[in-house]
């Protein structure tokens, strides 16, 4: 389980996130979605730690941390918390001077200190998996947006997180390689992998989320089921908000 309790996320004067409540259960999906500079990227980012926290409680399974405005957070208690997540960007990381399967082994071997034929037959599965073994030996610049994002899945996932967390995964693709992406989260989905996501891709989070957290101005707007709050969602702003969305999607598909 995921728990965020009472978040709250200040840059200087700016607050970024306010009072933020979030549970999502083990082997479910979370969509963060919501306007730009609503905060959703930001709420991500303070699962792992990648920002911390001005206030507010994170907690990831049985680990849990605790924040408070102009406390200190000790480096190896971060590093506890973060090793429970693995994190997929908007626009792949993935390192230009390693094929596709070094990318996912790179952790195992350098973080983990694997032996390199278990970190290559661990990253060999997850690339079959991905739908990316034929393409193990390829360097990144080969590969379409597409099949690098579903290299970064793979790598993602190597360390077996307990929480997967996706960036807009499929901003920075057309929606033809976009779909491949979705296809992959979809598969991970359904077979009970705990993900919480960043996204604008309406086909994506309807297809994958279970709970879906409408945000803006760093607040949560509305929080519920999936299919409840996009069918039929209890105020204005985020009916305004979903059909803007339909709009944007129907735009690029035609």
């Amino acid at each position: 389980m995921i728990e965020l309790k009472n978040i709250e996320k200040r840059f200087g004067d700016n607050l970024v996130l306010k009072d933020v409540s979030v549970v999502t259960r083990e082997g479910s999906v979370t969509a963060l979605v919501g306007p730009s500079g609503g905060g959703k990227s930001t709420l991500l980012r303070c699962i792992n730690l990648l920002e911390i926290p001005t206030s507010g409680t994170v907690r990831i399974g049985d680990e849990e941390l605790t924040f408070h405005p102009g406390g200190h957070v000790a480096a190896r208690d971060i590093q506890r918390l973060r090793r429970q997540t693995g994190m997929v960007f908007q626009n792949f990381q993935l390192f230009p001077h390693r094929t596709a399967i070094e990318n996912v082994m790179e952790g195992l071997v350098t973080v983990l200190k694997w032996p390199a034929g278990r970190a290559h037959a661990r990253a060999l599965a997850l690339l079959e998996k991905v739908g990316m073994a034929a393409k193990a030996d390829a360097w990144p610049a080969t590969l379409s947006g597409g099949q690098q994002q579903r290299v970064a899945i793979a790598r993602a996932l190597a360390p077996s997180p307990s929480v997967l967390l996706c960036d807009e995964p499929t901003s920075a693709l057309d929606p033809e390689l976009a779909q491949e992406v979705v296809d992959v989260l979809g598969q991970l989905a359904s077979e009970g992998t705990t993900m919480v996501m960043a996204t604008h891709d309406l086909r994506l989070a309807s297809k994958v989320a279970d709970e879906v957290v409408f945000l803006e101005a760093g607040a949560i707007v509305e929080k519920g089921p999936a299919a409840r709050l996009f069918s039929n969602p209890v105020h204005q702003r985020t009916s305004r908000f979903i059909a803007t969305l339909r709009q944007e999607q129907a735009a690029k598909s035609e």
